[in-house]
């Protein structure tokens, strides 16, 4: 579902997958070759979403913004693993959100990080570049240099833009 609401249209470009029971409402603006994906919710109703270029949103995710306080801003190359909520908060490039990860309000996370599956990045939190946070809360466990998780953010990234084609050659293929 792509909802306008109060005067507001999601920006989506061709390129991008939507799975057809994602949904995106308000002022959601979309890079090129994104995915939202099954059951996934982008809720631009009470501030301004910005997503960047190759993001992948799984299926059951929820992104959402703080009213009147902060907008929720995501960079190039993210993944937003099944089930995780990103919530007024700014993602920079090259992340690895985690399956039922939390990011809470206020919060950064600098690029080239990875926020393990069921942490929760509690409100305010800035999160350093270059490393694996885990927890609850969550706190920094390793440097990814230092992880077996070196080029885990990108082939993630690649391989949802591979599924996402998967879809789109089958709507072809169906009508």
């Amino acid at each position: 579902m792509i909802i306008d609401l109060k005067g507001k249209s999601p920006e989506i470009p061709q390129d991008c997958f939507i799975a057809p029971n994602a949904t995106i409402i308000g002022q959601a603006i979309l890079g090129s070759q994104c995915s939202v994906w099954f059951n996934a919710v982008i809720r631009a109703d009470v501030n301004s979403i910005t997503i960047g270029d190759k993001v992948n949103i799984q299926d059951g995710a929820i992104i959402h913004c703080t009213y009147l306080k902060h907008p929720t801003v995501i960079g190039n190359n993210v993944s937003i693993g099944h089930g995780a909520m990103v919530h007024g908060c700014h993602i920079h490039d090259n992340v690895l959100i985690g399956m039922g990860a939390i990011v809470m309000d206020n919060c950064v996370v600098h690029s080239n990080t990875i926020i393990a599956a069921g942490a929760v990045v509690t409100q305010n939190t800035i999160v350093e570049s270059g490393a694996i946070y885990a927890g609850v809360p969550a706190k920094k466990v390793k440097d990814i240099s230092a992880s077996d998780f070196q080029g885990e953010i990108e082939r993630i990234a690649n391989n949802y833009i591979l599924y996402s084609s998967w879809y789109t050659d089958l709507d072809k293929s169906s009508k």
